[in-house]
């Protein structure tokens, strides 16, 4: 009987922490789309490495930007009032959020819902489009 509770014991574990996963990953998309209705903002794709570190952006630094976008850098859109959001991924559609990898120094305007946590603006890029105004 004892053989049998331990079974049981180290069967229900893993069942159990398999399920507190489940529901807290159900509990993070819940709240994403519990937020206001999505928005289109406008801006330059810069990367945020060599943004925040010494405010490249711009045709200059495209082929740099590029690299460092490529490379893992996180991406940013810089709106014409001087405000960087943050690009995150949309969990139900990845393709928007990689296309615009290719993107760094051009004008994009990025639909999506719009966030902030402690501080930092981000918006989730569920959709874009290029825009007709040139980067500076």
């Amino acid at each position: 009987m004892k053989r049998l509770s331990i079974l049981l014991l180290a069967l229900a574990f893993p069942v159990a922490a398999a399920a507190a996963t489940a529901t807290a990953h159900q509990g993070h998309q819940m709240a994403a789309h519990k937020a206001d209705a999505p928005k289109t903002l406008t801006g330059e794709l810069v990367d945020t490495g060599c943004y925040l570190g010494h405010g490249a952006r711009g045709e200059k630094h495209v082929e740099c930007a590029t690299k460092c976008i490529s490379g893992g850098m996180p991406m940013g859109l810089l709106t014409s009032d001087g405000t960087l959001y943050l690009l995150t991924m949309n969990h139900d559609n990845a393709d928007p959020y990689n296309e615009l990898k290719t993107m760094a120094g051009k004008m994009v305007s990025v639909t999506g819902m719009v966030m902030t946590r402690s501080g930092m603006k981000g918006i989730e890029a569920a959709s874009y489009k290029v825009a007709e105004t040139a980067a500076k």
